[in-house]
């Protein structure tokens, strides 16, 4: 068997397992805040852990959609609005 042809198996594979990803769960974790929503910090005296302000990139939610989503979200208004 071809090396090229293997390769092309395994990026097929990774695609369709990314589209599942994507289809089952559209958000992941903030890369900014990793999912908190804000920016964690310690107390200064009881040195427990403090919720600062709220993470700019996500405001707040501690989500964000997944890049191959947002590619799903433009190809379906790019069909929406081409058959208009």
């Amino acid at each position: 068997m071809p090396m090229w042809l293997d390769l092309a198996t395994v990026l097929l594979l990774l695609t369709l397992s990314y589209t599942a990803l994507c289809a089952a769960s559209p958000l992941g974790a903030c890369r900014k805040c990793k999912g908190w929503g804000a920016k964690v910090r310690f107390s200064r005296f009881s040195r427990r852990l403090k919720r600062g302000r709220d993470c700019r990139r996500c405001e707040g939610y501690g989500q964000r959609v997944r890049v191959g989503r947002r590619l799903y979200n433009v190809a379906v208004r790019l069909h929406h609005d081409g058959t208009r």
